[in-house]
């Protein structure tokens, strides 16, 4: 099956991030992609929670997604939008990722779970959870030959989501990102190549790329990553693009083979904490 990552650049106006991705949609079905993922808050990227609020659509009348429903009945494929804020009732939103079955149909959806609270030297402190709420639960869904994992940017540093993930059957794990430039240089593929070798699995991330309106810059390198840990395919830079790729599900089940790490896990006591 082929599967396509698509590289944006979003901005906060939703007409224009889904008039810039539909003929990226368009070169990625042409590439013969059955499965398609778009990065992190593809449809706004806001500054903040007035930002999202000014522009963010209830999740059963959002015209973007009604569009991509329309895009995904037509070619008949998988489309995989990485996120999208979604307004809540506490004044917050929920960072959402939904996949569109080729029926147009929504077959999934995922709220990010981890949310990014940190300080990273030389920027702003970066606090999540003032915008957003976090999800619960974790989600699988089937797409073609294989069962797709959910996550969203953060999420990657956090190995037992992936191993949930796998564990309940994903072998295409999708990480739609907006990753800031420095810890993008340092982490973006070594952490993405772990999660990949740790499970077993193909593991498909769709990011956003370079300066945007709002004043973040994102380090863009989507890239698709096989069971053994083999970077299948990358785009070197932080603009606008698509990345095509072919996968098997035989490639998963020699690397789970060769490697049996999920049927090799093992549960056991933690220690306690040490007095400080």
């Amino acid at each position: 099956m082929k599967i396509a990552a698509i590289q944006m650049r979003s901005g906060a106006d939703p007409s224009a991030n889904m008039a810039a991705l539909e003929p990226l949609l368009a070169e990625a079905t042409q590439a013969g992609a059955r499965y398609v993922l778009t990065p992190e808050v593809t449809m706004a990227f806001g500054e903040n929670r007035a930002g999202l609020a000014a522009v963010a659509s209830p999740f059963e009348d959002d015209p973007q997604l009604a569009r991509v429903g329309e895009l995904a009945r037509h070619h008949g494929i998988h489309i995989h939008i990485g996120s999208l804020a979604v307004p809540l009732d506490d004044g917050r939103f929920a960072n959402r990722s939904v996949l569109f079955g080729p029926d147009g149909q929504i077959a999934a959806q995922y709220d990010k779970i981890h949310l990014f609270d940190a300080t990273i030297a030389g920027l702003n402190a970066y606090r999540e959870s003032d915008t957003y709420r976090g999800g619960e639960t974790a989600v699988t869904a089937p797409v073609g030959d294989f069962t797709l994992g959910m996550a969203i940017c953060y999420d990657m540093r956090f190995p037992k989501l992936f191993n949930a993930l796998a564990n309940a059957g994903a072998s295409l794990m999708a990480v739609p990102a907006a990753f800031t430039v420095p810890t993008g240089q340092a982490h973006w593929h070594v952490l993405l190549r772990a999660r990949a070798i740790e499970t077993g699995s193909y593991v498909i991330a769709a990011a956003q790329g370079g300066q945007h309106a709002n004043g973040r810059a994102t380090y863009g390198h989507s890239i698709i990553i096989d069971p053994w840990g083999r970077v299948v395919g990358e785009l070197d830079h932080d603009q606008p693009g698509v990345l095509v790729a072919e996968i098997t599900p035989e490639l998963v089940a020699d690397a789970r083979g060769r490697i049996p790490a999920l049927a090799n896990e093992k549960t056991f006591a933690t220690p306690a904490a040490l007095p400080r």
